[in-house]
């Protein structure tokens, strides 16, 4: 591969994704493919170019996958018979906004930036897949860390966390004016 990606790996890498059951591990698509990373990573690029329609290459945590388009996430739910999960709290909310933006993230971390208790929304974006546990910080208790999960990228419409709008001043920002509007 030089400059541009050869048809026949775009063509690979839009199969493999579309056929595999869940996000796929970069690693595993260098190993399918038999290419350098580079190579891979380019051509991977190439493709989210090109996807202008009704799907979109996620990337999270070292995986990727072909999703539907954010814009389209009203009419596939009526087709799939689905319904829309209940809005996000306020309090929710603010916490999904400081684990997107400071993540890793601990409880206390968490509860720091807002000054308030913050247990029973972590549980709540926990439960709906929003948040999970990526780690343990070294030192006394090793807290958990919290990280945003492939669901997140999803829910907010947004292929990377590099999709994330620009932090706006805590002391003056509203999860809206984070960005934090579900699609």
């Amino acid at each position: 591969m030089r400059n541009e990606p050869a048809e026949s790996v775009l063509s690979a890498l839009e199969s493999i994704l579309l056929v595999a059951p869940g996000p796929v591990p970069l690693s595993a698509l260098v190993s399918a493919l038999g290419l350098p990373r580079r190579d891979i990573e380019a051509a991977l690029a190439a493709l989210a170019a090109e996807l202008r329609r009704g799907i979109r290459l996620q990337s999270h945590a070292g995986t990727l996958r072909l999703v539907s388009a954010p814009e389209n996430a009203e009419v596939v739910r009526r087709f799939l018979g689905t319904v829309r999960p209940p809005s996000l709290s306020r309090a929710a909310l603010e916490v999904l906004a400081v684990v997107a933006y400071d993540q890793p993230a601990t409880r206390a971390e968490v509860e720091a930036a807002r000054g308030l208790d913050s247990d029973r929304p972590m549980r709540t974006l926990i439960a709906r897949g929003l948040i999970e546990e990526v780690g343990r910080r070294a030192g006394p208790g090793r807290p958990a860390e919290y990280g945003t999960t492939a669901e997140f990228l999803e829910y907010f419409g947004l292929t990377s966390l590099d999709d994330l709008p620009p932090r706006p001043e805590p002391e003056t920002a509203t999860p809206e004016e984070l960005g934090f509007r579900p699609q």
